[in-house]
């Protein structure tokens, strides 16, 4: 395989890059570095399978210029303005990078074999049934979630109209190392964060709110799964565990992981916070012959000792 991550030296990104190599394949990262990091790609950076391309998918003549004289046949889209933070305070932006930029992305791949694009559970909103299956209600409200349902849609007539073969991943709550602790960041390494320095983490709400975290070493192996299947082309599947935690069960487990006491700080619930979130998984296990290997405890294990190693 002769593969392009864009958004290659961010989270998800990098973990795709180096499985990607181990399996033997080409690889070339292409990256703005807006909020990715070379530090995230440093193990990978001198392998001779590697490139690293510093470009921005709103500039479609270097992408296509990248994808042609290196013979692209496979490109995973990460590239994507994300986090809530950054996002609500950049709603135009996220609609000019998130919606434009997947459009350069599919038109430079029409010669292609395949586009696996990185969707978001954020398509269905406050859900408006439980379990939320791929073919159910959708109810996008916030920038983000519009512009990755965009996305699917993009990639759905790019499918239709050009024959590109394509699949939209909806990940849910993705974690593990690498994943940003700071303010624009997300809640497993925003609490590891504060626990391991021994602050309580700050709970939006009653923490009552429910989410399904799958750990990054499953997520991969499932959007590479969905990459070499044909019966997904055209298709959206749902990519988590299948099972949802609270907020405040998810503070214990990290409080105890990590061998701490304290009690987790309440504060004000927030307008835009989504109650529930739990995925309808059939598809994704039936397509992909596929079952999420880590439990949440073991990945937070995992996640934690490498925060740990950073402080």
């Amino acid at each position: 395989m002769r593969a392009l991550v864009t958004g290659g030296a961010g989270f998800i990104g990098s973990w795709l890059c180096e499985e990607l190599l181990k399996k033997g394949n080409f690889v070339i990262c292409y990256d703005n570095f807006s909020t990715g990091s070379k530090k995230n790609i440093e193990t990978i950076l001198n392998n001779e399978n590697f490139l690293l391309v510093n470009g921005d998918i709103l500039n479609s003549s270097t992408l296509k210029k990248v994808i042609k004289e290196n013979s692209i046949e496979f490109i995973f889209h990460l590239a994507a303005v994300v986090g809530v933070k950054r996002t609500l305070e950049n709603p135009l932006k996220v609609l000019d990078v998130n919606i434009n930029g997947t459009r350069n992305v599919l038109e430079a791949a029409l010669n292609c074999k395949k586009v696996i694009f990185a969707s978001s559970s954020e398509v269905y909103g406050e859900p408006v049934q439980i379990p939320e299956n791929e073919d159910g209600p959708i109810n996008p409200k916030l920038p983000y979630a519009v512009s990755k349902l965009v996305g699917e849609k993009y990639c759905r007539a790019y499918f239709d109209e050009f024959g590109l073969k394509t699949t939209s991943l909806r990940f849910f709550n993705v974690y593990g190392p690498r994943q940003n602790n700071s303010a624009y960041g997300f809640v497993v390494g925003i609490f590891i964060d504060r626990v391991l320095n021994n602050k309580p983490p700050i709970i939006f709400g009653n923490g009552t709110q429910t989410r399904d975290f799958m750990f990054i070493k499953d997520n991969i192996n499932a959007t590479l799964i969905a990459a070499e299947k044909n019966d997904t082309n055209g298709l959206v599947l749902n990519i988590g565990t299948g099972s949802s935690v609270t907020i405040n069960d998810l503070a214990k487990k990290i409080i105890k992981i990590s061998e701490r006491k304290l009690t987790p700080i309440h504060t004000s619930q927030r307008k835009f916070d989504i109650k529930h979130r739990k995925p309808d998984i059939t598809r994704m296990e039936k397509m992909l012959e596929f079952k999420p290997r880590f439990s949440l405890e073991e990945g937070l294990s995992e996640t934690i000792k490498w925060y740990k190693k950073l402080n």
